[in-house]
């Protein structure tokens, strides 16, 4: 009887235990790789460094002030063009950076200088206007008031099958990355989507995707779709492509107030 019991023991030690083994043994499926680190450290692309405009598109609403009334390629509802057809220069005066918010500011003909503040805030100085804007990788910077900027919060996104490149340069494009940066703008005050006094209210939201793309010639190009949504004056998002070439130094940088000109009748 003992000898029995002893060897039934050891069976069930010897089963569990091999089960228990074999449960420890078998690898488990892999889960989701975690998120890259945000900010400066995982950069797939260099926004750094200074870059000019290139007007390849709306050259008259953008190089000069268009006519009191002009909303064309803007799907402004008719509150906004209410309010356009009664805007006039004077209106502005003093309070001349109405169109230079983050919801416009990327139309200017301008020079960006891009750096990175620390390693989770991309600064961005903007010549015309002598403006600033701040993208800032998570959630721990708060919004503060609102202001012309707004507040911005950035992430590295991609690759997607539709990027934005789609709406970039038609040109031959080598060593494009794969990633890009989205950036999400909201808490901004009302403003211009145009110099011609286009509002937008303080609802409106900006999401833009940047990215950078080298060419045949060798020069270096970077691409920001721009959408612009606003429940208060627009019908429908306003989606525009900008175009900057980057160059050697900031030797051409130049500084300029915010001004308002004359409609270009």
């Amino acid at each position: 009887m003992k000898t029995f019991i002893q060897r039934l023991c050891f069976l069930v030690i010897t089963v569990f235990g091999f089960n228990i083994n074999a449960s420890i043994a078998q690898p488990r499926p892999p889960g989701p790789p975690p998120p890259p680190p945000p900010g400066q450290i995982s950069a797939p692309i260099d926004l750094t460094g200074t870059w000019v405009a290139i007007i390849t598109e709306d050259w008259p609403t953008r190089m000069v002030t268009p006519l009191i009334g002009d909303t064309s390629s803007i799907p402004e509802n008719q509150a906004a063009k209410d309010i356009a057809m009664e805007w006039r220069p004077e209106m502005d005066v003093g309070n001349e950076c109405r169109a230079y918010g983050a919801a416009a500011i990327m139309n200017e003909p301008s020079r960006l200088r891009i750096s990175w503040e620390d390693d989770l805030t991309l600064k961005m100085e903007i010549d015309s206007g002598m403006q600033t804007r701040y993208f800032h990788f998570g959630d721990s910077i708060p919004a503060g008031a609102p202001s012309r900027q707004g507040h911005t919060v950035a992430h590295w996104s991609g690759p997607f099958t539709q990027t934005p490149r789609q709406f970039g340069l038609g040109i031959n494009q080598v060593n494009q990355p794969p990633s890009f940066m989205e950036a999400h703008t909201g808490n901004l005050i009302p403003g211009y989507l145009r110099k011609n006094g286009i509002p937008h209210s303080d609802q409106a939201t900006v999401t833009e995707y940047f990215d950078v793309i080298q060419i045949a010639d060798g020069s270096t190009w970077l691409i920001d779709v721009v959408i612009v949504d606003d429940p208060v004056y627009l019908s429908q998002p306003y989606v525009v492509s900008r175009n900057f070439k980057k160059e050697a130094d900031d030797s051409k940088w130049n500084p300029q107030d915010c001004f308002v000109t004359n409609p270009g009748w």
